[in-house]
This record gives C-alpha cells, sequence and structure tokens, in this order.
C-alpha cells in the first residue's frame, strides 16, 4: 500500500508484517471493532479496515504518528480514528473485539530510559517489559467477551512472562508463531551490552519474534 512514514515514526519492519500475518490467520468477527496500540504508520490498522472492520481505533502517545495514521487512512480511503494516549488511557470503558499490540520492546542500557523522539517505539527499559508488562495487567479491561488481543514482541524480553502475565489478567494466552530475523539497526547497535547481560550469544545476529494470542473467556 502507499504509506506515508515520516522521521519520528516507526516504519513497518518484521515484526509488523508478523502481526499483519496473525491478523489475516484470526480473520475478524461481523462488525467487528478493533483496537491498534502503538499504530506507528497506521498500517495494521489499515489492514483492519481492508479486512472488514466495522470500527477501527488506532492509539499512540506520539503526536506526529496519530497524524501519520490518518494521512495514511485517508491515502488508503479508510476510515481509521486515529487518538493520542498512553497506552489504553484514551479508550477507557470501551470494548473490542480484537486488539492488535506492537508495543516497545527493545531491551534498554541504563541513562537511555524514558527514551525521547523515535526511540519511544522501541525501547523498552532495562529488561524490554516497561510498556509490555503494563499492556498485559490492563488488556483485558478493553476486550469483550471472546474478544483477542493479537501480540508481537521480541523474545529478548522472555516470552514465559507476557504468558504468565495474560494468565494472570484472566486471558488464554498461546504463541500463535515464531520467526527468526536478523537484528534491527537499533539491536545491533548495543549487542555488547546485551551480550554482557547473557540477552545475545556471541556472534548471535539474529533474534526471533513471537505472535502471541490471547483470548478473553
Amino acid at each position: 500500500m502507499r504509506l506515508l512514514v515520516p522521521p519520528g515514526v516507526y516504519r513497518p519492519q518484521e515484526d509488523t508484517r508478523l502481526l499483519a500475518a496473525a491478523l489475516r490467520r484470526e480473520g475478524l468477527p461481523r462488525a467487528a471493532r478493533v483496537l491498534d496500540v502503538g499504530t506507528g504508520s497506521g498500517v495494521l490498522a489499515i489492514a483492519a479496515a481492508r479486512q472488514g472492520a466495522a470500527e477501527v481505533t488506532a492509539v499512540d502517545v506520539c503526536a506526529r504518528a496519530v497524524l501519520t495514521a490518518r494521512l495514511n487512512g485517508m491515502l488508503a480511503r479508510r476510515r481509521i480514528r486515529a487518538v493520542r494516549g498512553d497506552l489504553l488511557s484514551p479508550v477507557a470503558g470501551e470494548r473490542f473485539d480484537v486488539v492488535l499490540a506492537n508495543p516497545p520492546y527493545l531491551p534498554t542500557p541504563p541513562g537511555r530510559y524514558p527514551p525521547r523522539g523515535a526511540a519511544r517505539a522501541l525501547d523498552g527499559g532495562r529488561d524490554g517489559r516497561v510498556v509490555l508488562d503494563r499492556l498485559c495487567a490492563e488488556v483485558a479491561a478493553v476486550l469483550r467477551p471472546s474478544g483477542v488481543l493479537l501480540l508481537v514482541h521480541s523474545a529478548l524480553c522472555g516470552v514465559g512472562p507476557t504468558l504468565a502475565l495474560l494468565t494472570a489478567a484472566g486471558l488464554r494466552p498461546h504463541v500463535m508463531e515464531r520467526r527468526v530475523v536478523p537484528l534491527g539497526p537499533m539491536t545491533r547497535s548495543r549487542t555488547d551490552w546485551l551480550r554482557r547481560r547473557g540477552l545475545l550469544a556471541p556472534g548471535q545476529e539474529t533474534e526471533e519474534l513471537v505472535a502471541i494470542r490471547a483470548q478473553r473467556p
């Protein structure tokens, strides 16, 4: 699709494609309401609209990303409600059939958190889980009964904790797909630190992405 991605807005990468594939496999219920958390360019929100969602809401903490998602929605001739705010706060009290999430998950060296600018779409604190843990704990509140969360992140920040937190929140999670991809530029820039922490093996030039599905009973 024709896509506008200005500086400072997360450009779709392998994690975006993995989540888009998970959405295609999931399918959407009739008259579905979809929420895209951390929308960035809005590409996943547009994908949901193209798959027949009746209503799509896109949220991002970055004002430039919100504007970009709106513009890309217009370019794609798809109606998207894009709003600025912190994680799920802009949609408090609303309920959705499907929530899509590609949160910041890159482990971040000391002194670089909280991030600024484009790094806000990537940096997730020392363990990569600052935003991810909040999302896991809070997302059930915006899911309808039988609603589904589709989530992507790197195995560098741990898969077990994600599954445990989603289970504790009352959801039924499982790993849909694992995909090994080359390290991205930001990850490569901190490989020495990641290796000292034991998160990357010596000579390792790839990481594993996981797509997780979690359903509310």
